[in-house]
């Protein structure tokens, strides 16, 4: 069986746009024939493979089949670059966390990215959950914390990402003179990145014995504000070392727990099969990250 170009191409720009109507924008045609080129392409695959929501996402059979679309056509777009002889721009998609983004990931690819023509859509999520797009078929690789790969990929350790809990100088002198203490943790803001962010509550949890919600706390979902959140004095919470050890050096911030920090492994997950470029790509994320994080623990 053949997939119908027209149906499929119907299909991304529903998942790409949100909706039907963005993708019959996209396309120059009416919703209506959209969605009678996917229902076409359902009956091809003999499946549902949209869930006609807002924004429109892909049932299980769906994301199976996003994901070979985005391989094929990147794998396309590399081998006519290939056959015409020249190195055009290709454009893909990585998910990564927000620290790595924010950290050592753009230093070590940039010069890459320029040698190559490597066009790239970063996907910011938490570690926890990059996975789940490359899964989707939303990405087609991804930094994550997860440590089993998924079928058709392979798995690469990148290292450990360390945490420590910090607060500038002002913050931990008005509410931790002595140290942290349980009681003082009850009162003192705590920042937290977003709300699938389980850094801060997993650590009062495990070494104050506060559940979440007993403590106040601030949302600040962006690395650069969330950092000067805390360099202002907002809150205390966990930042990286790769971002917060000049700082300490400094004076800027201080470690409130020098003998208690967070490491958080980090993996890299890509499919076995990919054209050259994004296998360059892959090997050069992976050298840089092992050159600026920790090694992870002997199994």
């Amino acid at each position: 069986m053949n997939i119908d170009p027209r149906r499929s191409e119907a299909f991304l720009a529903a998942i790409d746009g949100g909706s039907l109507e963005a993708a019959a924008s996209q396309l120059k045609i009416t919703p209506s024939a959209v969605s009678q080129r996917i229902t076409a392409l359902e009956q091809d695959m003999g499946t549902p493979l949209l869930v006609r929501s807002r924004p429109c996402r892909p049932t299980a059979p769906g994301m199976r089949l996003l994901q070979f679309l985005r391989r094929r056509a990147l794998l396309e777009a590399e081998f006519l670059a290939e056959q015409a002889d020249e190195t055009g721009p290709v454009r893909i998609t990585l998910a990564v966390n927000n620290d790595t983004l924010a950290t050592w990931l753009l230093p070590a690819l940039a010069p890459l990215l320029i040698a190559e023509g490597l066009l790239v859509e970063f996907v910011l999520d938490n570690q926890g959950h990059t996975f789940a797009l490359l899964e989707q078929g939303l990405a087609l690789a991804c930094v994550s914390g997860e440590t089993a790969p998924m079928r058709g990929c392979t798995v690469t350790p990148l290292g450990t990402m360390r945490y420590r809990m910090v607060a500038s100088p002002g913050f931990a002198a008005r509410w931790f003179p002595d140290g942290i203490r349980r009681d003082a943790a009850r009162r003192a803001p705590v920042m937290v990145f977003d709300r699938k962010d389980t850094l801060q509550s997993a650590f009062l949890l495990q070494h104050f014995g506060l559940p979440e919600g007993a403590y106040p706390f601030y949302y600040v979902p962006a690395s650069d504000p969330y950092v000067q959140s805390i360099r202002f004095g907002l809150g205390y919470g966990l930042l990286p070392l790769e971002q917060c050890a000049a700082m300490l050096d400094a004076g800027q911030l201080v470690d409130l727990t020098p003998d208690l920090y967070v490491d958080v492994p980090l993996f890299w997950h890509a499919w076995r099969i990919q054209p050259p470029r994004l296998e360059r790509m892959g090997a050069a994320l992976v050298k840089a990250a092992r050159a600026v994080l920790l090694p992870l623990p002997s199994a």
